[in-house]
């Protein structure tokens, strides 16, 4: 769907309405939901000393929700099962909107549900009508708050009828418990499927957005291939996990001596190729060129391609969520977009050897 220029005289308002304290908004899909360009992936926060394998703790992770209202990071994605199931990337989430009430509107606030969380019995997990409706009550529970505004299924599950599923989260939204239903980890025939389903159903179901593995330096992963263009064509925005390759597309790997304890790839014992660190600092020669970072300049990209929707990724600190942010109002040339595709030897849509 085509959507007008949203100008403040187009609703008769006196102020600008494409943008939330200087960030740059867009919609989701070919829905009229819209969110911040650059959002925030909070899959680090928890509770560290309870040993939920968390990397920001409670007072950081509510000093960065608070500098995110200011940048107008607004769109915030979590997940119930994040940090070993605990729950807790919801829980702090919650304990901030407890805090800041009048802030609540503000956020366009998405979470996830399949996996098994909230009990042992094999009724706590996938995506049956009983599992849905349990899981969205927990989670609301937790974020403290009345409706998410965006429900992912965190992945298919080949067990329970799509029809089914559909059908649970569409009493959800007539309750007014959810707004907007999106889906992850899934190819075209996938997201084909829950597309077909929806249209006999109610536009309510449609999904609007999609979250796969996506970054410029790799790729789509293989089993995923072509569903960045198909949700492109089918108006189902594509919001990418780890757009920075995790932490990879970063100006850390430019200086290996700065690579070590703390990083993630080096903590799970997946360092990359040297090939693969030459191609990251080729793309730092062109961000040196724009005085900018290669993750601002790595999302200002991913921004640009077709189908892309907001990007979510995460941060550890303040300073990360401002470098973050800044990337949502960097607008790059054609040329210039030419340039960085070619350096980093990916195509549009293709898979790389991630």
């Amino acid at each position: 769907m085509d959507h007008l220029t949203p100008t403040p005289e187009l609703y008769g308002l006196p102020f600008r309405i494409d943008d939330f304290h200087g960030m740059p908004f867009r919609y989701v899909g070919a829905s009229g939901l819209r969110a911040s360009a650059i959002g925030l992936g909070t899959w680090k926060f928890g509770l560290p000393a309870t040993g939920d394998g968390a990397r920001v703790d409670e007072p950081t992770a509510y000093a960065m929700l608070d500098r995110a209202i200011e940048l107008g990071v607004t769109f915030w994605d979590t997940a119930n099962r994040y940090n070993d199931s605990s729950g807790n990337s919801e829980r702090l989430i919650g304990r901030w909107f407890a805090a800041h009430p009048g802030s609540r509107r503000d956020v366009v606030l998405a979470t996830k549900l399949c996996g098994a969380m909230d009990g042992r019995t094999p009724n706590h997990c996938g995506l049956s009508r009983t599992n849905i409706l349990d899981s969205v009550q927990a989670s609301l529970e937790r974020l403290r708050t009345d409706h998410v505004d965006l429900l992912y299924f965190h992945r298919p599950d080949p067990l329970v009828p799509v029809e089914e599923s559909l059908e649970t989260v569409e009493d959800l939204v007539r309750q007014g418990l959810v707004r907007y239903l999106a889906v992850s980890n899934v190819g075209v025939a996938e997201l084909s499927e829950y597309l077909r389903v929806a249209g006999t159903l109610s536009r309510r179901v449609r999904p609007v957005a999609v979250q796969n593995r996506y970054n410029p330096l790799f790729g789509e992963r293989d089993a995923d291939r072509g569903t960045l263009a198909y949700a492109a064509a089918h108006g189902v925005a594509y919001v990418p996990f780890s757009p920075l390759a995790r932490g990879l597309l970063t100006d850390r790997y430019l200086d290996p001596a700065r690579v070590g304890s703390g990083d993630r790839l080096h903590d799970e014992g997946d360092l990359p190729e040297p090939a693969t660190v030459e191609r990251v600092r080729a793309l730092g020669r062109l961000a040196a060129a724009r005085e900018v970072s290669i993750s601002q300049l790595t999302l200002a990209y991913l921004l640009s391609l077709p189908g892309m929707g907001p990007q979510i990724p995460s941060s550890s600190g303040i300073a990360q969520l401002e470098s973050n942010a800044a990337a949502g109002s960097l607008e790059l040339s054609a040329a210039e977009r030419a340039e960085i595709t070619a350096t980093l030897g990916v195509a549009y849509g293709e898979a790389g050897a991630n």
